[in-house]
């Protein structure tokens, strides 16, 4: 499957916690990293979601909210960090590629002139901030 998402994140289900109308599903990326994922009960089951299944999260580059250093407390259920290690600077938008632990990427899109604000530089320690309802889930 080939999706306009740019961001495709392979893991393990941990857990899934099931709600009256959402499912919580917690998505080991390896490396000690997490992935919360909400989607409807309904999902979650038709997918087969359970613990030690493997699953696909995709992100699409323009939903996360990027920091610069340490993640800042936040309801954001989701905070992958790493480091920057690209910056494709444009007129309007600024594409950050972020290396994960393990060596997965994450491609954030900020507006230039939050780029500019951070004072991005490749190698400086970033993290996304991603809410557990933009994370879309996918099995094989």
């Amino acid at each position: 499957m080939q999706t306009s998402a740019r961001n495709h994140l392979q893991g393990k289900v941990h857990a899934v916690h099931d709600g009256a109308v959402n499912t919580e599903v917690v998505l080991d990326l390896g490396e000690g990293q997490h992935l919360v994922a909400i989607v409807t009960k309904d999902s979650a089951h038709r997918l087969g979601l359970a613990a030690g299944k493997s699953a696909w999260a995709l992100v699409k580059a323009s939903w996360p909210i990027l920091v610069k250093g340490a993640a800042p407390a936040t309801s954001a259920r989701n905070a992958l960090c790493g480091t920057v290690k690209a910056i494709t600077t444009g007129a309007v938008n600024t594409e950050v590629v972020l290396g994960l632990k393990g060596g997965a990427e994450l491609v954030v899109m900020i507006t230039t002139g939050s780029e500019k604000t951070l004072g991005l530089k490749v190698g400086d320690a970033a993290c996304a901030l991603i809410k557990a309802t933009h994370v879309i889930l996918g099995v094989d």
